[in-house]
């Protein structure tokens, strides 16, 4: 199950499919007029609570109600699911967001999700004995994560450059799609050399012992947003109350869970995931401390998108010039926003 250079590029042709799947998907409940649907079709996480679910527990939904179709540890799935109507919204690393409009689908990102701040980030972790300490020690290594393409790759790349590994050597590195439930199990069992490890499932491991970190991308690149949640242009035209509703939710529940007692906090998500009855172990959830996102009410400033759209040019992964920034995001659906000085309209 080697990864080569080779293969670690064969995301972007993925998205390229997708995008062109786009032209026949459709939005479902999506109509022209004053009919905009009132249900929004999304996919999850086991044993986790997203900030669109934590909204409508919340209430802030008002008479919008999610459906959920099931889960994913994707999230470049996620936004293709999106881009091709088969769910109305979903979330991903932002330098998958860049890569799936470089192929021209018609998305745009409404709200940062998650991030990385003091206590949510994602640390690559080895045991404590492991003889890998430095970016070098990586070569010949097997990387376990949720997927390929995304936050976690884009993180072990940014590491081994900044580590003086070449770009040939880069691909000598294999990272392989270890679910999350099952990554620390890997590790462990020295089926990995090295586990993506992020979260209340990062908590629960080092809680447990027996490992430590190599580095994490808080340590990369400080506190910043990392992935947001986007529509489609057509969404967006066809339901735009919809949206809004939704959106600024989902920046209402962001600032709920900053401002709430931790205890709060995990006793309701505990609570939202014994009511949805899918047989989720709720112990993991005492570990969850922050979702991470770097500005008030998710809103998007452009920097953590044009990050990666320099950093992917940068690797050839597109071309320069074929993302504009201004056309890639909007804060027009984010009623949290406190004045139009304040965010920069995609639209």
């Amino acid at each position: 199950m080697a990864t080569t250079a080779s293969t670690r590029r064969q995301f972007l042709s993925l998205l390229g499919l997708s995008a062109v799947a786009v032209s026949c998907g459709t939005t479902a409940g999506a109509t022209s007029g004053k009919s905009q649907t009132k249900t929004l079709r999304y996919q999850g996480s086991a044993g986790q609570v997203t900030l669109s679910e934590l909204a409508e527990d919340l209430g802030y939904l008002e008479d919008v109600k999610l459906e959920w179709v099931g889960n994913t540890i994707s999230g470049p799935q996620d936004i293709q699911s999106a881009a091709t109507g088969q769910v109305d919204f979903g979330g991903a690393f932002n330098g998958a967001v860049v890569k799936l409009a470089a192929n021209n689908a018609p998305i745009k990102a409404v709200i940062s999700y998650y991030g990385a701040d003091k206590y949510a980030y994602n640390g690559f972790y080895v045991l404590k004995d492991s003889p890998i300490r430095s970016a070098r020690d990586l070569l010949g290594k097997k990387v376990g994560m949720n997927t390929l393409g995304a936050h976690s790759e884009a993180m072990l790349d940014i590491y081994l450059q900044r580590g003086g590994v070449s770009r040939a050597d880069v691909g000598k590195v294999e990272p392989l799609v270890v679910p999350p439930v099952n990554t620390e199990q890997t590790l462990r069992q020295k089926q990995i050399d090295v586990a993506v490890l992020g979260g209340i499932l990062r908590d629960k491991a080092l809680a447990a012992g027996g490992i430590r970190p190599l580095f994490t991308d808080h340590q990369l690149l400080g506190a910043f947003s990392a992935g947001t949640y986007v529509m489609t242009d057509r969404f967006l035209k066809q339901n735009p109350d919809t949206a809004r509703i939704f959106v600024t939710a989902v920046g209402r529940a962001i600032e709920w869970s900053r401002s709430t007692p931790h205890e709060e906090v995990i006793s309701r998500m505990t609570d939202i995931v014994k009511k949805r009855r899918r047989n989720e172990d709720t112990t993991p959830l005492k570990y969850w401390r922050s979702y991470g996102v770097a500005e008030k009410a998710g809103l998007i400033t452009g920097k953590e998108l044009q990050l990666w759209i320099d950093w992917l040019a940068d690797r050839g992964d597109i071309k320069k010039g074929q993302v504009t920034l201004s056309d890639l995001y909007t804060n027009e659906f984010n009623r949290n926003q406190k004045s139009s000085s304040a965010t920069k309209s995609g639209s």
